[in-house]
C-alpha cells in the first residue's frame, strides 16, 4: 500500500482536506491571531512575511490540510504529514494549528483522531516535534497517548533551527485506545 500523505479526512466535527495553494487568504486569516503562537518556537508565525514561508512550506511539503468545521465550514486551522520515513515505518505530524475559538472543544483530539487512524494503516508509529516551551500540545498530545522520547534541534522550513521535544504514538498502543 502507499500512504498517500493528503487524503480528505470527515469526523463528525470536522472535515480536513488537502491545502491549495488558493487557500492562503482564509488561512492567513486565522493565522494572524498572535495568540494561537505565544507558545510556539516561532512567536512571529501571525506576520504575513513568517506565514508566507510557513505556508510555503507546508504547500511544498505535499501533505499539508486545511480543517473546517463541519456544518459551518468555518476554517478551525491546519496540520500536515511530513518525514514519511518506509524503512523506520514512521510518518511525523505536526505544523498544527487551531484558531482559538476550537481550543478545548475536541477540535483538536478529532483532528489527531483522523490523522493517527489513517497514518496507522500503512505505517507503525507516528512522531510529533513539539517546541520545547510550547506546553499545550506537550499536554494535549500526552493526553493522547504521546510518550517524549527525545529532545532535538529543528529547523522548521526557511527558519532558524528551534529546540523541540520528539514525542511518539506506537500502532499497537494507539489501537489499544480505540
Amino acid at each position: 500500500m502507499i500512504f498517500d500523505l493528503q487524503p480528505t479526512l470527515e469526523h463528525d466535527l470536522i472535515k480536513v482536506v488537502p491545502l491549495k495553494e488558493s487557500d492562503f487568504e482564509a488561512l492567513f486569516a486565522v493565522a494572524s491571531d498572535p495568540l494561537i503562537w505565544e507558545q510556539h518556537p516561532n512567536k512571529d508565525r501571525y506576520k504575513r512575511a513568517v506565514f508566507e514561508n510557513f505556508f510555503k512550506g507546508a504547500i511544498v511539503s505535499k501533505g499539508a490540510f486545511i480543517i473546517y468545521e463541519n456544518g459551518t465550514d468555518k476554517i478551525v486551522g491546519s496540520s500536515r504529514y511530513y518525514d514519511l520515513d518506509e524503512i523506520d515505518h514512521s510518518v511525523a505530524i505536526g505544523y498544527t494549528f487551531i484558531a482559538r475559538e476550537f481550543w478545548g472543544k475536541g477540535y483538536n483530539k478529532a483532528l489527531k483522531t483522523l490523522m493517527f487512524n489513517h497514518a496507522f494503516q500503512f505505517i507503525d508509529k507516528v512522531v510529533l516535534h513539539i517546541g520545547a516551551t510550547n506546553f499545550r500540545s506537550q499536554k494535549s498530545i500526552e493526553k493522547l497517548g504521546g510518550v517524549k522520547i527525545d529532545e532535538i534541534e529543528v529547523a522548521y522550513y526557511g527558519e532558524p533551527i528551534k529546540w523541540n521535544y520528539v514525542y511518539q504514538i506506537d500502532k499497537i498502543y494507539w489501537e489499544t485506545l480505540q
